[in-house]
């Protein structure tokens, strides 16, 4: 991306004087790091939740027939696994960066995030398989026992997710675990709901249907977690933030010239970073542009890790005087 200034100037562009570059970077941490022992305590405490719960559940779900008790377990077993791989990813992504690994283990998360996406929506097509094959032939349901599980799940998974919204959030890796538990929640509504209309009509294919509004929640969560990380991997621009913008800002602040090899990406969530190639008029203190330039990204974009390139235009050159004598051309 390249951008001119807008400032009035009357001299023509001709090029950079790399002798007088300056190279200078802005750090900022990842913005999720400080309450990594927070989130640490809430996601296991969500996690006993979940296990406790789930293991009853299987049992009943079983002896009452229900395919929407079993598809509860069944996303349960994933909420346990997406727990258990988050509180090992957030583990991993709090080692120091060294060696070969520059920015740390930050992405650790992001990788946890999308395989918590993947699961969802693998989960929620296996249940629609299997819950169009109950509407064709529905087997007998206990809708007593239906309506008691799901009441029970709702209480844990209000307990849970109101423990998970008390962590940081801005982490993909905390978001995937919390949608888990979320379209879990409202898994076991559309349950309960099943199970008092099965009480109430005999009606069996309402458990199908209810697993097939779960199912739905499912694929909605798991399509934007896979899309949420997969922009941090394709390192495109951070959601709220137009590198377009961003260049006109740079590009008007008095004394530059040029902006380009402008590029805004995201390290992992809550990390943003920019870097670019910015063009000074001769004679302007660099060092101090730059400077200048750094807080104004941390000031109106909440950017803290910049890596700016800058330096200055070529001095206009005076005129090439030629004279001619004897015949030749002399300089």
């Amino acid at each position: 991306m390249t951008l001119v200034s807008t400032h009035d100037h009357d001299h023509e562009h001709a090029g950079h004087d790399h002798d007088h570059g300056a190279h200078g970077h802005s750090h900022g941490g990842a913005g999720h790091v400080h309450g990594a022992d927070a989130t640490t305590r809430a996601l296991t405490t969500a996690l006993v939740l979940i296990l406790g719960f789930m293991a009853v559940e299987v049992v009943l779900g079983a002896i009452a027939g229900s395919l929407a008790l079993l598809s509860d377990a069944a996303h349960m077993l994933t909420d346990a696994a997406a727990l258990g791989l988050s509180l090992f990813a957030a583990w991993i992504a709090r080692r120091p960066a060294r060696g070969a690994m520059t920015y740390g283990f930050g992405r650790v998360e992001i990788l946890s995030a999308q395989a918590n996406g993947l699961t969802l929506v693998l989960l929620a097509l296996v249940i629609v398989v299997e819950a169009i094959l109950r509407l064709i032939s529905p087997p007998s349901v206990e809708g007593s026992l239906v309506l008691i599980v799901a009441l029970i799940g709702v209480v844990v998974n209000l307990a849970a997710t109101f423990v998970l919204s008390g962590a940081n959030r801005e982490s993909l890796n905390v978001e995937g675990s919390f949608q888990h538990i979320l379209t879990d929640l409202f898994a076991f509504i559309a349950t309960a709901i099943a199970g008092g209309v099965i009480l109430a009509t005999g009606f069996a294919r309402d458990d199908a249907i209810a697993s097939l509004l779960v199912a739905a929640l499912m694929l909605r969560a798991g399509i934007e977690l896979v899309r949420a990380s997969a922009r941090v991997f394709l390192e495109a621009a951070p959601e709220g933030l137009d590198p377009q913008k961003i260049g006109i800002a740079l590009a008007a602040h008095p004394g530059v010239v040029e902006v380009h090899d402008l590029h805004v990406w995201e390290v992992t969530s809550g990390f943003p970073a920019l870097s670019a190639h910015v063009t000074v008029r001769a004679g302007r203190d660099c060092h101090e542009l730059r400077r200048e330039l750094q807080q104004q990204l941390t000031d109106e974009f909440a950017l803290r890790h910049t890596t700016l390139q800058v330096d200055h235009e070529a001095a206009p050159q005076p005129p090439l005087a030629i004279e001619v004598v004897d015949g030749d051309a002399v300089r």
